[in-house]
């Protein structure tokens, strides 16, 4: 099997959460993004549905494949390589997409590369059209519906630690509850962005979480948003048993922004500590219009360097999936091999999943062959 070092052509499958993604990129030209969500599905529930999302997923696959490869102007046997999300995400969801990878990796003859979700969230900047490269160090922030972890990357292929991550809901988390107490519909984070417009985001001092002098020894990176959600819902309460109104624009804005102050504060102190004038915000939640203003504005007076890639690459896809691989492949890392499953709880650390070694392939066929997982 060969493989084009310089400028591969790969296929990349995502499917950690309720987004179907299949993208398609030429070395770090991007060629086809294609996304199928099942969101209107999880909205009658007011948040994703693991086994929901896993039916969607198996629907939406085939369909997605077919409509990246004739956007995307190839043939699937034109393809030098195929990569998909190992982890972490929705374990159901991820044998999905692991399963389908395997098999159009195995029919194809084509090598297979099994990656993190959350570093194939920074590899979407090096697909970002008349950009400089990326330069390293650099601190990236990663906001979603499952994840907020804050990563030093010194290297995109070798080199990813984490220094912070939320220890109980996601920011996007925070968003969908605290928008359920509002009476708003899901998803929440563009719902409570509408209802902030006018509102007065100082009117209510809610808390910051993991944010207090005695945090910075155990938890300086970490994220908690638990507490601010509970703080929303005892607010609103004891208001409305005083029988007063609710401001439902004060707090929304006042909600809104003790997520942005925690995330943007706890970003640039980790770009500070670790004298890395740059920062990289990733993950759907970055489409919120107030945290890039604030990240934007902010790291500009403490002269720090903000990159964000197109929206459409913020959230999960198949494009940064496939463009992580073409850097493994153009770094000389050779393919993963047939052994390896979903791991909801993949590390950050864990660039690429089971790289190829020595019998490594004659491995990953007996594995095939036996029609199953290596545990």
């Amino acid at each position: 099997m060969h493989v084009n070092r310089t400028e591969p052509l790969v296929l990349g499958i995502e499917t950690s959460c309720d987004e179907t993604g299949i993208g398609i990129v030429r070395g770090r030209t991007l060629l086809s993004n294609t996304i199928a969500s099942s969101m209107d599905e999880h909205a009658r529930y007011g948040g994703v549905v693991p086994e929901v999302a896993a039916r969607a997923h198996l629907e939406a696959l085939q369909p997605a494949i077919e409509r990246a490869v004739t956007e995307a102007g190839i043939r699937l046997s034109d393809l030098d390589a195929v990569a998909v999300t190992s982890g972490p995400g929705l374990a159901g969801a991820l044998m999905v997409g692991v399963g389908a990878a395997k098999a159009l990796a195995v029919s194809l003859d084509k090598p297979l590369y099994a990656v993190n979700h959350l570093v194939g969230h920074i590899a979407a900047d090096i697909l970002t059209e008349g950009t400089e490269p990326l330069e390293y160090p650099t601190v990236a922030l990663l906001v979603s519906g499952g994840h907020t972890s804050l990563l030093l990357v010194r290297d995109l292929t070798t080199d990813v630690e984490l220094l912070g991550e939320t220890v109980d809901d996601a920011a996007g988390e925070a968003f969908d509850k605290v928008a359920r107490i509002l009476g708003l519909p899901y998803p929440g984070g563009p719902q409570i962005d509408r209802a902030a417009e006018g509102g007065d985001p100082d009117a209510v001092r809610f808390p910051r979480g993991l944010s207090r002098a005695s945090d910075r020894d155990r938890h300086r990176w970490d994220f908690s948003f638990s507490g601010l959600k509970t703080a929303v819902a005892r607010w609103i309460e004891q208001r409305e048993a005083a029988g007063e109104q609710i401001p439902l624009a004060d707090v929304a804005a006042s909600f809104r922004e003790a997520v942005v102050d925690v995330l943007v504060t706890k970003a640039l102190d980790a770009c500070a500590a670790h004298g890395v004038p740059r920062l990289l915000l990733g993950g759907g939640v970055i489409a919120n219009r107030r945290l890039r203003d604030v990240a934007l504005a902010r790291a500009a007076a403490q002269g720090v360097t903000v990159r964000i890639p197109p929206l459409s690459l913020c959230t999960d896809n198949g494009a940064m999936i496939a463009g992580l691989a073409a850097e493994l492949i153009a770094s000389g890392r050779q393919p993963s091999t047939l052994a390896f499953g979903a791991d909801s709880t993949l590390p950050v650390t864990e660039i690429q999943v089971a790289e190829s070694g020595p019998g490594a392939v004659a491995q990953a066929h007996r594995t095939a062959s036996a029609g199953g997982d290596a545990p």
